[in-house]
């Protein structure tokens, strides 16, 4: 993401006091698999909350945009992309809302925590993109948040867990013991 610091770091050479290991030795993946259905939370709240402050920028942006002697809400086209895409967001909101409230209750499992991941990252990308058109030339300008936006949304559909990864999750929970599916550790 544009807004982070991310960068790959190498460590040679270096010691560290076994006193110091987090878990036991050898398990270190396994460890952090325990805490995957939260990462992806986190991945849905995240793009729940980029995806209702995007059609907040956009609805300003579009009723104060003056174009062919109206403004851009003025248009039908308008008013259709951001009601779907509100109605949309509401409904992704509620069902992260909802996996909040299960993993506050220790009750997250990960396909509920999958499903949230895919289906807000999906919504998230597809937001950013249609408010950026909105926005016309200006949207492409990097002094405007939504630029930044449409910059740094891509990487919700990979990071803590890609999009296929999301589906065999869910797949797998709808087919369990129906069929012979492979066992990996996503």
């Amino acid at each position: 993401m544009k807004a982070q610091d991310t960068s790959e770091l190498f460590f040679d050479n270096v010691r560290i006091p076994s006193g110091n290991m987090l878990g036991a030795e050898g398990r270190g993946f396994a460890q952090m698999m325990t805490k995957l259905p939260q990462e992806r939370l986190a991945q849905a709240i995240r793009s729940a909350t980029v995806t209702e402050t995007v059609i907040e920028w956009t609805v300003k942006y579009t009723a104060e945009r003056m174009a062919f002697g109206q403004s851009i809400a003025d248009f039908q086209n308008t008013q259709f992309v951001l009601a779907d895409l509100r109605a949309r967001a509401t409904t992704a909101r509620v069902y992260t809302d909802k996996c909040i409230e299960l993993f506050m209750e220790d009750k997250l499992d990960p396909v509920d925590a999958a499903i949230a991941k895919m289906v807000t990252s999906e919504l998230h990308c597809e937001t950013v993109d249609k408010c950026l058109q909105l926005f016309g030339g200006w949207g492409y300008m990097w002094e405007y948040p939504i630029c930044r936006a449409y910059a740094d949304a891509r990487v919700v559909k990979i990071a803590g867990g890609s999009i296929e990864v999301m589906k065999t999750i869910i797949a797998r929970d709808m087919f369990k013991g129906s069929l012979k599916l492979k066992k990996s550790s996503v």
